[in-house]
């Protein structure tokens, strides 16, 4: 129940904004909150929409490249299985817009629950969108665990 009400606040706030209003960087910024929507629901196939069928996703917790739908449904639902209860709260985003291109760069941290007790894993992310009609797909997505400051 707190999942689905922290969802639709989410998308209440960042989706249901008039698009007239909206800028490039203001669209970018509710596409990934959406990503974030979708990835807090659970739900494989409602993020992989946001994937247009060409993308690619280096993701956070396996060592191979997905490359085609099939394999980037795959990985959510193992990622989703491996981070019970999860969640991911977005840090400082750096969003540029190249015409229908836009990189989104920034850092997240996925929580969740595991053997229960809470955990946290801070990541970096790029996401490269591109505009298709008047949606923005994400065409390649890299994260990564974010890794210890140099001594």
């Amino acid at each position: 129940m707190k999942r689905r009400l922290y969802s639709m606040l989410l998308l209440f706030l960042f989706v249901a904004a008039p698009a007239a209003w909206a800028g490039p960087k203001d669209e970018v910024a509710a596409a990934t909150a959406r990503w974030a929507v979708a990835f807090t629901d659970d739900n494989p196939d409602k993020i992989l929409a946001l994937y247009d069928k060409n993308a690619v996703l280096w993701g956070t917790l396996s060592p191979k490249r997905r490359d085609d739908p099939e394999a980037i449904r795959d990985y959510f639902v193992k990622a989703f299985a491996a981070l019970p209860e999860h969640k991911v709260s977005f840090g400082d985003q750096l969003i540029r817009v190249y015409g229908n291109t836009a990189i989104n760069t920034g850092y997240y941290t996925f929580s969740y629950v595991k053997d229960g007790e809470a955990k946290s894993l801070p990541a970096r992310y790029s996401f490269t969108y591109v505009k298709k009609g008047k949606k923005w797909l994400i065409v390649d997505h890299h994260s990564s665990a974010m890794p210890a400051p140099l001594k």
